[in-house]
């Protein structure tokens, strides 16, 4: 059944309008008519199961049957502060991080990224970038979906996370060290509804400088394994790693 991400002021009582590029995917794409079913999530990340009234070219009208119970979130929120990467690479990494679980990205701008972020360019970037998610958590079910934020600094990372309950730093220079637990420790002492804002960097990776700020504001290195992964590898492995922790054990 097709999963559409409606805003809240777009439920009315017991009715959902839905407007935008979704009218067209429903009625062009999908070829679906009145008394059709599809689901609805809200901001809240509440879901609906809908039948739809009326189609037209800028909108389509529909009943909420039922208030559905799904339980399809990661219990922390993980956030992905990644360097930006060349192609797109970046957006594999927008698209499976929202399979695999995580709540928000951002991109990040590092001295070694080799990828240069256009100001004039940026919006459509990442209205492009809101809409790759988008389609990612209508395919994989998801209840929320997840923000993509506009590219930033480091400095500005670290006021950002000013509120997350943990922070780390994906570095392989503690892979190299052999500090392999870390990262699973981190994860040990989380409780469910804690925030954690993990940091990769760019292809060419993170600074010593750069983390060595990560450091002095309460963000901890952990190594990802014995390996060195590839900087668009990195996130999806460490998010498969939090749903292992605390949806598989």
């Amino acid at each position: 059944m097709q999963r559409y991400f409606v805003r809240n002021e777009q439920i009315v009582g017991d009715h959902v309008m839905i407007y935008g590029d979704d009218v067209h995917h429903i009625g062009r794409v999908m070829r679906m008519n009145e008394g059709d079913r599809l689901l609805c999530c809200n901001e809240r990340s509440e879901t609906m199961l809908c039948e739809i009234e009326q189609i037209s070219n800028d909108f389509v009208r529909c009943r909420i049957i039922q208030w559905i119970e799904a339980n399809v979130e990661l219990p922390v929120h993980v956030y992905v502060a990644s360097g930006l990467l060349k192609g797109d690479k970046y957006e594999l990494v927008l698209q499976k991080g929202t399979e695999l679980g995580a709540k928000g990205f951002l991109p990040l701008i590092t001295s070694r990224s080799i990828v240069k972020w256009d100001e004039k360019k940026g919006d459509k970037k990442v209205e492009r970038w809101q809409k790759i998610v988008k389609e990612a958590a209508e395919q994989s079910h998801r209840a929320y979906m997840p923000s993509v934020y506009a590219p930033m600094t480091v400095h500005e990372l670290i006021s950002w996370a000013h509120d997350v309950d943990y922070k780390c730093i994906a570095y392989e220079e503690e892979a190299k060290e052999g500090n392999h637990r870390s990262f699973a420790r981190l994860l040990q002492t989380m409780n469910d509804g804690n925030s954690l804002l993990i940091v990769f960097g760019p292809e060419g990776g993170l600074s010593e400088q750069e983390v060595a700020l990560l450091k002095d504001h309460g963000f901890v290195a952990c190594s990802l394994g014995p390996r060195i992964l590839r900087a668009e590898t990195a996130p999806l492995y460490a998010l498969s790693a939090v749903s292992y922790e605390w949806e598989l054990k």
